[in-house]
């Protein structure tokens, strides 16, 4: 309640002495890659809150959260966009080194850890998946660290979606900045050479698992949870948390205020309200499952505060870079 209380004050604010009937026209322009599904209902509710309407433009399942961003980029000198809600923070770096986006400052997100923060403003992370092992509860031996899929032990009898594309790109771009290039090189042949199975998506990967097709895969935290509350026959296990591992690769959504925004204020009010606590109880809840990053936040049994999870330490910005620097490579051992 606070956070919504904040949000009347500051939009009473900026309407100053204006007529009511003037404040029921103002509207904010968001591009969005989170699902329609999850984003939507988020927005209704900002509407039926604040008294501004919402202009969203979804990205489609063809697009696979390239289109909205690509016309952010073909709009850079003519913006008609207020704000872009990305799933994840790489094409919010994205569009920071083009020039797209301006900062922000937010007063909801101070207690968001700074890993999930572009230090100059320019992206805000908020309601995370996390890469997790889905495993089916058969398997006597579950992995517990992401080196294990090239265990001789595991031979032929794991999956992971296609590295070439969505998080399971940028999970590889983030073991480059951990591991090193010769590291994960050799890692990427092991898997090979280990007979790990290629699946076309994480959804599918996780219904191999749960069907008993293999014994396990990496996947996004939304796509073991929904088996789990669905009751299928798997278990979700956060890779690396030992002392010495590399702890679990978390992907944030991101919020960014895009340069020359048409409605800039209403836009500010906007981004306050998905990063309020409020927006986070609501995605833990949902079907995403997303995990908060804000402390304190009520969540659903089957997730773990962030703060009891160990992060991977990246920096989103070179694994931003690493994942178009990697593609050649990912190509060829796809043809491999």
């Amino acid at each position: 309640m606070k956070n919504i209380f904040y949000l009347l004050v500051l939009l009473l604010t900026l309407t100053g002495c204006s007529e009511k009937g003037e404040s029921s026209s103002k509207n904010v322009t968001v591009y969005v890659s989170e699902d329609q599904v999850f984003s939507e209902p988020i927005l209704r509710d900002f509407e039926r809150d604040t008294g501004i309407k919402v202009n969203a433009l979804y990205d489609t399942e063809e697009s696979k959260s390239t289109g909205v961003m690509n016309r952010l980029i073909a709009e850079k000198n003519n913006p008609q966009a207020d704000v872009y809600w990305a799933n994840e923070p790489i094409r919010a770096e994205v569009l920071k080194q083009k020039g797209i986006s301006a900062p922000f400052i937010s007063v909801n997100a101070k207690d968001i850890p700074a890993v999930f923060k572009d230090p100059d403003g320019y992206w805000i992370g908020f309601s995370a998946r996390a890469r997790v092992f889905v495993v089916h509860k058969d398997v006597k031996v579950k992995p517990t660290k992401i080196s294990d899929y090239t265990d001789m032990a595991t031979k032929g009898k794991s999956v992971i979606a296609n590295p070439l594309f969505g998080t399971t790109t940028a999970q590889i771009a983030a073991l480059y900045s951990v591991w090193g290039d010769e590291k994960v090189q050799s890692f990427m042949d092991s898997l090979k050479q280990n007979g790990v199975v290629i699946s076309t998506s994480n959804g599918e990967s996780a219904d191999f698992v749960a069907a008993g097709v293999y014994d396990f895969s990496l996947v996004d935290s939304d796509d073991a949870i929904n088996r789990i509350r669905s009751g299928k026959a798997v278990t979700m296990v956060y890779p690396d948390q030992g002392d010495n591992e590399i702890g679990a690769f978390i992907v944030p959504n991101a919020v960014v205020l895009i340069h020359g925004a048409p409605h800039p204020e209403e836009a500010k009010i906007l981004m306050e309200y998905l990063l309020s606590k409020e927006t986070e109880r609501k995605l833990a809840y949902a079907d995403c499952a997303q995990i908060p990053l804000h402390p304190g936040v009520e969540m659903p049994p089957e997730l773990q505060p962030i703060s009891a999870i160990k992060v991977m330490e990246v920096n989103y910005s070179d694994v931003a870079k690493k994942m178009i620097e990697i593609q050649p490579f990912l190509k060829e051992w796809m043809d491999l």
